[in-house]
């Protein structure tokens, strides 16, 4: 008897920290910079100028779309750096670097290529994700948000978080609210209609928080100061799990019911319940830096790296 419940024991510990490998990868042509999922679409923005469309189910390349090549400082034609992605409808956003003092430049695909933003505009613009078909919400450097209306070419407002560095920005469910990160640590919770701060998340990073995620209510932050943060949004009360490194990624699943963090130096991705903050499984074969972790839904995951390979996961045995 004794013997079985040891095995049980150990056997429960085995499941509580599974090891998964991907289940299969996507190469794409370039560094991914971005990344976004929208029902079976996978949008990946690259350093090379363009970004690619993979249908989920199919496993296949659905398009690809490039903008122009910029100058470097050095006067000659490379390909534009993509640094934001996202879609809506059936159109796509490409936010990418102007090549011209830190500006930026953003083009808008529907069959057609638009350019609405160039460096002559002379915005610094690091993300943007769409409201809806109409509104694009703008994260700059300088750690401002602003929502921009396309009909008008106009700004509805701009409104200063803080005097910090702007790192990263996530969206909840609705596009209604979203949340801010800066190097500070501090992440300001806004009304994407009206610019208002509705609420500062604090005390669980200590400084620059490299990315968040915003899902069902909870608030993932991925900190510089090896703090995996968690943040209840309605009553702002918080905890964090330690890692060993940097931690450069994070996501929440749909139901919030799992965060993954980068925790460690070998680029292994990590998962925890988020109501116990047990780790349940650990996720092995990432290349490099992570950039960017999605949830499809409670057990299926894409993480894009500084590399060419995305890598596709399951959480099943």
């Amino acid at each position: 008897m004794k013997s079985l419940i040891i095995y049980c024991l150990l056997s429960l510990s085995l499941w509580a920290t599974a090891t998964f490998t991907p289940v299969a990868s996507i190469e794409i042509n370039g560094t991914a910079k971005d990344m976004v999922l929208h029902g079976d679409r996978l949008v990946i923005a690259t350093d090379m100028g363009h970004i690619e469309i993979y249908d989920i189910t199919k496993r296949e390349k659905i398009k690809e779309i490039g903008i122009p090549d910029v100058k470097d400082f050095m006067g000659d034609m490379i390909p534009a750096r993509v640094m934001s992605t996202d879609m809506i409808d059936n159109t796509y956003l490409l936010l990418s670097d102007s090549g011209k003092g830190g500006y930026s430049n953003l083009h808008l695909y529907d069959g057609n290529l638009t350019q609405v933003l160039s460096a002559d505009d002379k915005e610094a613009i690091i993300k943007a994700r769409f409201i809806d078909k109409n509104h694009i919400l703008f994260g700059y450097l300088s750690n401002e948000v602003a929502l921009f209306d396309l009909r008008t070419k106009k700004e509805v407002y701009r409104v200063q978080l803080s005097e910090s560095k702007f790192s990263d920005f996530a969206l909840n469910e609705e596009r209604t609210q979203a949340v801010f990160s800066c190097e500070s640590g501090v992440l300001s919770v806004v009304e994407t209609k009206t610019g208002k701060v509705l609420k500062e998340l604090e005390g669980q990073n200590v400084d620059n928080v490299y990315r968040v995620d915003f899902k069902h209510g909870m608030v993932s932050a991925a900190g510089q100061d090896r703090r995996g943060a968690l943040y209840d949004v309605a009553t702002g009360k918080g905890s964090y799990i330690q890692g060993d490194f940097l931690i450069y990624a994070t996501a929440l699943s749909p139901l919030a019911d799992k965060v993954a963090f980068a925790m460690d130096e070998k680029n292994n991705i990590s998962i925890y319940n988020t109501s116990s903050k047990s780790k349940t499984a650990l996720l092995k074969g990432q290349k490099s830096t992570l950039n960017v972790i999605i949830f499809k839904d409670e057990t299926h995951l894409y993480s894009a790296s500084d590399d060419s390979t995305v890598m596709v996961w399951e959480l099943k045995k």
